[in-house]
């Protein structure tokens, strides 16, 4: 009876993780043959020697020797065992965490899934996957010495293989029932674990806010909230495992008191001989004996949860990028009947190539300024750049020419001058440091302890340097076109009026999308794309808007 359950996609990807443990998983299907082996002809050789042995004495070294040679065999193979299962499972982590991360990147913003629950799955997650190319083979192989076990029976007498073999169909009845409750289990476990992970990510990101608001003990208990679920699952877990591992051991008991009773039986009919009542007895433990085969299942168990999770974050479909690359243009953006969520619904604007455009409204801003450069896509309609569709360009020749800065940037790299430097390239390091100047960044910079090779982690920086070490890496990577979502909302107004003066004099040939809350930023710019109800309400200069009231109440009513 096939105890396996049919192949999923959490099965799909084992598979996969498994071919990539190379000759690892080879080697331990090899060495539980050899154990398995050793095992099975182990009760016969001693046999052989206790037969061999005369009355009183003791056994010739002929008879054993091959006792000691299968003691052997089985601890060598146990060590390889050990070293290769260690190795299959640490590459095929390596393996699929490698393709979680390269997942979730490509991914992108779209990305719904909380930070501290895709932690779980990229570290525990693929852990728990990891074992699967050791533990299948030592799972199979682990039901060949019941199998060998009941061979060797027949071959020593009929009767006692027939005591044990009644039990069988009851033995694979139960494993079965033990993967499908164990593997359900471990799902959900694994499942409650994410969502306690996420929940404390979360409250780390707002540490300062739950702090200031002194609601420690009521976050603390909506991050453990789930916790009782957890136990339960755990409890299950083991209820399960323990439940089996009971009945297992109660029909081993049972299996070799009856091969016992028909051992004695053929003893004293003179069909046995005293050695082969010894080995009639090891081998009934070992046809009854699947305590092994049921750890590996219930680390294949965990292996398939841990898989499952894996495999919804593989599901997440990735942006696909096309062949094209963009042809010489000024930077003409079009948003052509755009709809995107609630926020947009058929907004079609065009961003005349080389203007300055500030993005204002209640709703919509950083929608629209996501689609521009396809952080995020469109639910509806289409945007395009100097006449090509953002869909149709290859990922390097959108992220070449279209940059980004934003209102929280994240910095990566060793110091930071590298994490200016971050992007689809690395600038000279003098554009790095012009950048920094343009942002207002280089005076600050100049003050770390080691100035731009001063190390991230020792580099504290507040809101307002960390928006403007963001606008550099911005400015050093500019392409034809420059999005700038809230990216001066941390700064002071002399501050932000000295970088407006750099984004629109220095690269007054780029186009320029600004969302700002800032009346004085939209009335520096070229044209405001005013936004209203998910729609463009007017293009116009902001001089010609501020008659509007609607308009002034963007900003408060004031100019």
């Amino acid at each position: 009876m096939n105890i396996v359950p049919a192949v999923s996609g959490a099965d799909r990807l084992l598979l996969r993780a498994t071919a990539r443990a190379r000759g690892w998983t080879s080697l331990v299907g090899a060495a539980a043959l050899a154990d398995a082996a050793a095992t099975v002809l182990l009760p016969y050789a001693v046999a052989r020697a206790i037969d061999a042995a005369p009355p009183g004495g003791t056994p010739a070294a002929a008879a054993v020797w091959p006792c000691v040679a299968l003691v052997v065999l089985s601890a060598t193979a146990e060590v390889l065992t050990e070293l290769a299962t260690g190795c299959a499972a640490a590459r095929a982590t390596a393996w699929l965490r490698h393709a979680l991360v390269r997942h979730l990147l490509a991914v992108g913003p779209a990305l719904r899934v909380p930070p501290g629950d895709v932690a779980g799955r990229v570290v525990g997650g693929a852990a728990e996957a990891g074992v699967a190319p050791a533990a299948a083979p030592q799972a199979a192989a682990g039901l060949l010495p019941a199998a060998g076990a009941l061979v060797a029976l027949c071959l020593l007498d009929w009767r006692i293989a027939a005591a044990i073999a009644v039990a069988f169909p009851a033995v694979a009845l139960l494993l079965r029932a033990f993967v499908r409750d164990i593997g359900q289990t471990a799902h959900r476990y694994l499942t409650v674990q994410g969502t306690i992970a996420g929940r404390l990510a979360e409250a780390l990101a707002g540490s300062r806010t739950i702090a200031a608001a002194g609601t420690a003990d009521r976050e603390c208990g909506r991050v453990l909230e789930p916790l009782p679920g957890l136990r339960a699952e755990g409890e299950t877990m083991w209820r399960v495992q323990g439940g089996v591992a009971a009945r297992g051991l109660l029909a081993l008991l049972l299996l070799q008191i009856a091969a016992v009773a028909v051992a004695g039986v053929e003893l004293a009919a003179g069909r046995v001989t005293p050695g082969e009542l010894v080995a009639a007895v090891q081998y009934a433990g070992l046809a009854a004996g699947f305590g092994p085969v049921l750890t590996e299942l219930l680390r294949l168990g965990r292996a398939r949860a841990g898989a499952a999770r894996a495999e919804e974050i593989l599901g997440l479909p990735v942006p696909a990028h096309g062949p094209d690359a963009l042809p010489p243009g000024p930077g003409e953006l079009e948003f052509r009947d755009v709809a995107a969520g609630a926020a947009l619904a058929g907004l079609t604007l065009t961003v005349p190539g080389g203007a300055a455009v500030a993005v204002a409204g209640r709703s919509g801003a950083s929608e629209l300024a996501a689609l521009a450069g396809r952080l995020a896509d469109p639910d509806r309609g289409e945007v395009v750049l100097d006449g090509v569709p953002l869909p149709r360009l290859t990922r390097e020749a959108l992220r070449r020419e279209v940059g980004y800065a934003f209102a929280r940037p994240a910095l990566f790299g060793g110091t930071v001058l590298d994490a200016l430097a971050f992007g689809p390239t690395r600038p000279p390091e003098g554009w790095l440091r012009e950048a920094a100047r343009a942002a207002r960044a280089d005076d600050f910079v100049r003050r770390l302890p080691r100035g731009y090779d001063t190390p991230l982690a020792d580099a504290p920086m507040s809101g307002g340097e960390l928006q403007r070490l963001g606008l550099a890496r911005a400015f050093a990577h500019v392409g034809r076109v420059l999005v700038l979502d809230d990216a001066t909302s941390s700064l002071d107004t002399v501050t932000e009026m000295q970088i407006t003066d750099a984004l629109l004099e220095r690269f007054a040939d780029r186009t320029r999308l600004i969302v700002t809350n800032r009346a004085s930023t939209a009335a520096r710019a070229d044209l405001v794309a005013w936004l209203e109800d998910g729609r463009l309400r007017a293009l116009a200069p902001h001089r010609a808007l501020w008659a509007d009231p609607d308009y002034r109440a963007l900003f408060g009513g004031t100019g």
